[in-house]
């Protein structure tokens, strides 16, 4: 399968909503990587992404939410964050 933009964008949004965790986003990146079966479209983004996430569990390197969201609009994706308050039971 190639990898497009939306499978990276889908992976990213899938750890901010922590449907998967760090380890499982970095392993995905770094199999990505040993594949290289990036859409030759934008095979530089692609990579340069995807090659960064494998990284993300190094300390030197980790991740940031601005990262995230950088990557993200790269991709051609907006973040909207909204923030609600839990009400006390």
């Amino acid at each position: 399968m190639k990898i497009n933009r939306q499978n990276v964008a889908q992976k990213i949004i899938d750890y901010l909503y922590h449907r998967i965790n760090l380890s499982d986003l970095v392993n995905w990146a770094e199999m990505s990587m040993m594949e290289a079966n990036f859409e030759e479209k934008e095979y530089e983004t692609l990579r340069d992404i995807v090659s960064r996430l494998g990284l993300a569990d190094v300390k030197a390197f980790g991740i940031t939410w601005e990262e995230c969201e950088n990557f993200l609009s790269q991709l051609g994706y907006r973040v909207d964050l909204r923030v609600t308050e839990i009400k006390a039971v």
